[in-house]
């Protein structure tokens, strides 16, 4: 992990992936879907008081004619101003026009959470880095469907992409 961290409002947007009431719902580690629901509307909470965007990606299964139950935005974290991106894959950009709509709005740092850490989270970030974004990752704002997934993501992987932070080192400034 690396020490507090230090964000332009302006350039930088947090993005929420699949924080879908039925994935909430499943059982996951390290942490429950719950706790990482709570740290993921605190941080959207202030990226938005501090002028940052706030993404929230869903997904929908392509070719069914109806969406499992459950499968809405936790209800409350989407807010108007906010970016909200469907996929029908596992990462965030392909075909959603994501790329555009961040570009559109000057963003250059992307700041992540949500489940599952090594599918959704990891999939969007690894687009994200072809892109050119910088990355962070917000260990304690995911979570995966065993715990070693989620190590594996956040030890090996995530530091070649970019910083891997807890929830309480970030900061927005301007200065």
């Amino acid at each position: 992990m690396t020490a507090p961290l230090a964000l332009e409002p302006a350039r930088t947007a947090l993005v929420l992936v699949d924080l879908m009431d039925r994935i909430v719902a499943l059982p996951l580690e390290p942490r429950k879907g719950t706790e990482v629901l709570v740290t993921c509307e605190e941080l959207a909470g202030s990226f938005r008081s501090a002028g940052a965007s706030v993404v929230v990606v869903r997904v929908e299964r392509p070719g069914v004619a109806e969406q499992p139950p459950g499968s809405g935005l936790v209800t409350g974290l989407l807010q108007e101003g906010d970016i909200e991106i469907v996929k029908h894959t596992i990462g965030g950009f392909q075909g959603t026009g994501l790329d555009d709509r961040l570009r559109e709005r000057g963003v250059a740092t992307l700041v992540f959470g949500g489940i599952a850490t090594n599918l959704g989270v990891e999939s969007t970030a690894r687009a994200a880095a072809d892109l050119g974004y910088d990355l962070v990752f917000v260990e304690d704002a995911m979570t995966a469907f065993t715990a070693a997934e989620h190590e594996a993501s956040v030890r090996l992987d995530f530091p070649r992409l970019g910083s891997v932070v807890k929830a309480a080192q970030l900061t927005l400034t301007d200065g």
